[in-house]
């Protein structure tokens, strides 16, 4: 075993996973966690990482830095993804981190973020099929990450990474171009949509997404969407990994969370306070992309670039 601690810094959310790594098979968490920080803040609009934002996330990974030590983590990474690539002072970011966490973050390109993501994804879904007592989904996989800045489009199998794109549409980017209202307005969410739909043309001429067998979710919105779905009574991770929802439940979710209020968002006891305002536009996102590709379900996962990142840690 390989004790690692890898740390997912993104738009909405910095994650922390301490897990020890065998050389092959799966790996066995020791410590999960996630605080919104919402380090993309502005950066849309401004081009800029707002000074606020990057002590937020200072605060936090500060924590981190610590639970790792003293869990005896050997080698830690931090990637840094949407929000720290767009941002005219990235350097102040870099600086943060080094002087925190004692080495610099990881700023990586779209297509390395889709890999780990895909990487992460896929090493469980057989195990999570066989708890859920179902057959392990088919490949090819089309794993789509919905992340607060963009997201991640890959296909592959067991062989590897086939194709890869990563655009900019995620749920915090589109909350801030777009869905302005308490509920937002149609001419907002049809903005929004339009975003989406030119970016899967991108995704579409790089990415053949038809021969995709199964559609993988990952990240908040597609959980949070799937616990929706499930009409459970609290998020449960354990239940919610490996679950299977089919179009027609991520349409009917989508189309309450866009006409409901921030404070009836805010009711749903699955609802993770740093995701009340931006998860109508990540469950627009995966609804978006399953009519598009006209894919029937999506299997949902728990695991993505956060186990991704450990792996690669741990094996090379």
């Amino acid at each position: 075993m390989t004790r690692v601690a890898a740390v997912d810094c993104g738009t909405n959310s910095i994650r922390l996973l301490v897990a020890d790594v065998p050389p092959e098979g799966a790996h066995t968490d020791l410590l999960r966690r996630m605080e919104v920080v919402r380090l993309g803040q502005g950066v849309d609009a401004t081009g800029r990482l707002a000074p606020e934002a990057i002590e937020r996330t200072r605060v936090v990974l500060a924590e981190y830095a610590a639970q790792a030590r003293d869990l005896g983590a050997t080698a830690v990474r931090m990637v840094a993804t949407s929000a720290t690539r767009d941002a005219a002072n990235r350097a102040d970011f870099e600086a943060m981190v080094q002087a925190t966490l004692g080495q610099p973050p990881d700023v990586v390109p779209g297509d390395e973020e889709a890999r780990l993501s895909f990487l992460g994804a896929t090493a469980s879904l057989a195990a999570a099929a066989a708890a859920h007592g179902g057959p392990p989904p088919r490949p090819p996989y089309l794993v789509v990450d919905i992340g607060g800045g963009s997201t991640e489009f890959v296909l592959g199998d067991a062989g590897g990474v086939r194709a890869a794109r990563s655009v900019d549409v995620g749920c915090v980017r589109l909350t801030e171009r777009h869905l302005h209202g308490d509920p937002p307005t149609a001419d907002e969410i049809g903005s929004s949509e339009a975003d989406i739909r030119a970016a899967l043309a991108e995704v579409a001429a790089a990415v053949p997404v038809g021969e995709a067998a199964t559609l993988v979710g990952l990240a908040g919105s597609v959980t949070t969407v799937a616990a929706l779905a499930l009409r459970l009574p609290a998020y449960d991770a354990e239940v919610i990994h490996g679950s299977r929802i089919p179009v027609g439940a991520v349409r009917s979710v989508t189309a309450g969370l866009l006409t409901a209020t921030r404070e009836r968002r805010a009711a749903f006891p699955v609802m993770h306070p740093g995701r009340v305002d931006v998860i109508g536009a990540g469950a627009l996102v995966l609804r978006v992309v399953m009519d598009a590709f006209a894919l029937d379900e999506v299997v949902v996962s728990e695991h993505d670039i956060l186990d991704g990142i450990a792996l690669r840690l741990a094996r090379g």
